[in-house]
């Protein structure tokens, strides 16, 4: 019996060990993440507020499912594929009872009475139909073809076009009056010599008399030539129909990202982006009075401060003679028109094409004027939380007079609301917090939303009085809370997370204090059998005075040498230091090894981070890597004073912007980093994309000066510790072309103390775990050898 039960014994260990991390390695840690478990995503409720959606892989199985709870039975169930046909999409437009919801499936128009469960195909045609809604008077629902709209009466299922917008105007005879000077002669001569030609003329004429006198009146065509056509719009009382046309920019080069490694064995070439400072499209937007059968443009001649320079110019006394002499109007976008629910009244928001001003204005739409509602002008540039045209929920009407917004005046995304009739305007929200979401509730009484109003790094769910009021907080989990809240606004689906534990789903009723109940258990036995840290969340005053947020872990066995990593986050606009699962997770777990291994390890928010207003936000305006990098010189020193870090044996490695941030420390503070690893990096500023670089910097050829103290290559001479160099080869973000150009000016400098590993098949952000696993053994055989040494 004894021999019988000893290999059973050995395969029962064999199956617990596997179960077992172990010992941390690269290999184990950047394995395809299904080994971790899959967090729920994508969670939705069903129109009745009974089911919730989401996807989910707690089999590891090759690609995620679909599944559901109701509120009465938690366990979570696949969704069938007969039942993922029949199911509603998210997405749609609502009556004003919200009984009914309008939604576009498969490019044909649907409606759902979610009262008597009831689905209608509006459409069902071989073209795509798109952004259904209903009319002012919900008896139809408008929508758009091939960029024109339609509405269809729900009561007689009549279709009706409402613009005939064309390509090109129509072909006209047009310049010489119907041909040559002989073909001209020679029908004057037989106007003379023959009655009959003078008859058949003059019943063509009484012909088209007729015609035009019995014909229905045709549609209005409105040509737009070259121009795109986009934002068609019909206001609420079915007689204005506003949109914009944008024209393509003029002599826009496009770069090319080489793919060497491809199915025909032949190199091809990915077409990319432009760089910054490349010409930019310009739109005018336009008002079609359908009464008045007329057409004419939005007027931005009342904006105020339109032709406004921004301050930087005065430090190129010539450019700023130049563009005083010229006067011009800077280039403005105007959003989509927000009508209130009966048409009376009307809200356009511009942008100034260099992003220092955005306006709220209302439009007057029988003449096209606009009048000043709210200016928030920043001399860096304008953003955070909820202020683009463009963010969910950030902007509408909370009754016919008046119109919610999200501004950074204060310093921080509050909230506020502007009479329309009167001008006059309310903060409902303020403090040193973000409103970071933003939704008006159903019966438009009160507001739903984000904020990290008790620490920069925690996120809560409040509800507020439409016209202001103290929040009322409507979670309670310290953490990470993203909401989905209920159709019915009676549940909280809650997708929830903690700095050591992913992300799960969790029911709670829509009541302050309320219970938040667990629905999945995502992470796999591999995965809890290792005791991932918590990082302890720390701040510090920089040598600015302000307060710097970071993460630390800590060593319970510090290497003899005493070495530390600073871990930069990417993006630059985003953040790290918080209470909840990092989107940074394989950074996460190799910070975790590292302290196995004896390191202390910091990961700052630093300077131009998100989560802390206006004044972190735009700290880097015209100079990247001063303030910013400042934060980790500063944070080096608090490594060394506080956790007993030798001040000779600190590295650094990031990704994108963190990358950068690493070669601007190994170039411009050697003596503080003695090596670090790039990944993906901006070498120079003047050869990355347009949207997010002409915000901070300008344009390189009317601020040189922010980009040549901003770009790394003009530092490289400065390096003196080690450097590792990675980059994926197809990176259509920060193109590989950044990082070869960089090499080609460390081999001109005679520069010997770097390395560059490239990856054939690697976009910016990498995929295949085979890449992972190469680019973290190298950068931990990096810092094994150059921190660990006496």
């Amino acid at each position: 019996m004894k021999k019988l039960f000893t290999p059973l014994l050995l395969l029962i260990a064999a199956g617990a060990s596997a179960q077992q991390l172990g010992t941390l390695t690269v290999e184990k840690i950047m394995r395809d993440p299904k080994w971790m478990g899959v967090s729920p995503s994508n969670i939705h409720w069903s129109d009745d507020s009974k089911k919730i959606y989401f996807d989910w892989n707690p089999d590891k199985a090759e690609r995620d499912e679909e599944f559901f709870i109701t509120t009465a039975n938690l366990k979570p169930q696949k969704l069938t594929a007969a039942a993922r046909k029949t199911t509603v999409p998210e997405n749609g437009k609502w009556n004003k009872k919200r009984t009914l919801k309008v939604y576009e499936n498969n490019g044909d128009i649907f409606l759902t009475d979610i009262t008597g469960n009831k689905q209608v195909q509006l459409t069902n045609t071989t073209a795509r139909e798109s952004s259904p809604t209903f009319t002012g008077d919900e008896s139809s629902v408008v929508y758009t073809l091939d960029n024109n709209l339609y509405i269809i009466n729900l009561a007689k299922g009549q279709v009706t076009q409402l613009t005939n917008f064309v390509k090109t105007a129509s072909s006209k005879r047009s310049g010489n009056n119907g041909g040559n000077e002989q073909e001209r002669w020679l029908r004057r001569q037989q106007l003379e010599l023959f009655d009959i030609i003078k008859v058949r003329q003059k019943n063509s004429r009484l012909d088209s008399i007729e015609r035009a006198e019995t014909q229905p009146p045709k549609l209005k065509e409105i040509a737009y030539g070259d121009k795109r056509l986009n934002l068609v719009q019909l206001s609420p009382d079915g007689r204005y129909i506003t949109y914009r046309l944008t024209q393509p920019a003029d002599g826009a080069k496009n770069g090319i990202v080489p793919n060497y490694v491809t199915a025909t064995g032949f190199t091809e070439d990915i077409q990319n982006r432009t760089k910054v400072g490349a010409p930019q499209t310009t739109s005018v937007s336009y008002i079609f009075d359908q009464q008045r059968d007329t057409v004419y443009a939005i007027s931005t001649k009342e904006i105020p401060g339109i032709k406004d320079l921004p301050d930087y110019v005065k430090d190129y006394p010539k450019q700023e003679a130049a563009l005083k002499k010229a006067n011009a109007d800077r280039p403005v976008d105007i959003s989509a028109t927000f009508w209130n629910e009966d048409g009376s009244q009307a809200v356009v928001i511009a942008e100034s094409q260099d992003n220092k001003d955005r306006w709220i204005m209302k439009l007057n739409p029988v003449t096209g004027k606009l009048s000043l509602l709210d200016r928030q002008r920043d001399e860096a540039w304008i953003g955070g939380p909820g202020t683009s045209s463009f963010s969910a929920g950030s902007l509408g009407w909370t009754d016919k007079t008046h119109f919610y917004f999200q501004s950074e005046a204060s310093g921080y995304s509050h909230l506020y609301l502007v009479d329309v009739t009167n001008g006059n305007k309310k903060q409902l929200t303020s403090g040193k917090w973000e409103v970071q979401t933003l939704r008006l509730s159903n019966d438009k009484r009160s507001f739903y939303f984000t904020a990290n109003m008790e620490h920069p790094g925690i996120t809560h769910f409040y509800r507020i009085p439409a016209s202001g009021g103290a929040p009322v907080k409507l979670t309670s989990m310290k953490g990470g809370n993203e909401i989905d809240l209920s159709p019915d606004e009676k549940w909280l689906a809650i997708r929830y997370s903690y700095s050591n534990k992913p992300w799960e789903l969790y029911l709670q009723t829509n009541t302050p204090g309320a219970k938040a109940t667990k629905v999945t258990t995502s992470t796999t036995a591999e995965f809890n059998s290792y005791a991932w840290r918590e990082p302890e969340v720390i701040s510090f005053k920089n040598r600015s005075g302000k307060d710097i947020y970071a993460r630390v872990y800590q060593p319970k066995n510090p290497d003899p040498a005493k070495p530390a990593v600073i871990f930069v986050h990417g993006a630059g606009y985003l953040q790290n230091v918080h209470y909840w699962w990092s989107s940074y997770f394989r950074e996460y777990m190799f910070n975790n090894m590292l302290v196995d291994n004896g390191y202390t390890v910091m990961d700052i928010d630093y300077t131009a981070s998100s989560g802390y207003g206006r004044d972190i936000r735009t700290g880097i305006y015209r100079h990247m890597g001063r303030a910013d990098l400042n934060d980790q010189v500063d944070g080096a020193k608090l490594l060394v004073d506080k956790y007993g870090v030798n001040p000779k044996h600190i590295g650094m490695y990031g990704g994108s912007y963190g990358g950068f941030m690493t070669l601007m420390a190994l170039f411009t503070q050697p003596d503080v980093f003695a090596s670090g690893a790039a990944l993906r990096s901006v070498t120079d500023w003047a050869h990355y994309n347009h949207g997010y670089t002409s915000n901070i910097l300008n344009e390189p050829y009317t601020d040189e000066k922010a980009y040549r103290q901003s770009s790394p290559i003009y530092f490289a001479q400065g390096l003196k510790g080690r450097l590792l160099m990675l980059h994926g080869m197809v990176d259509e973000n920060v193109n590989y072309q950044d990082i070869v150009r960089l090499s080609q000016k460390l081999i001109e400098l005679h520069k010997e103390n770097w390395e560059l590993a490239s990856y054939p098949v690697e976009d910016h952000g990498f995929v295949q775990p085979s890449s992972w696993t190469d680019e973290y053994k190298r950068i931990f055989k990096l810092f094994e050898e150059t921190l660990k040494t006496k």
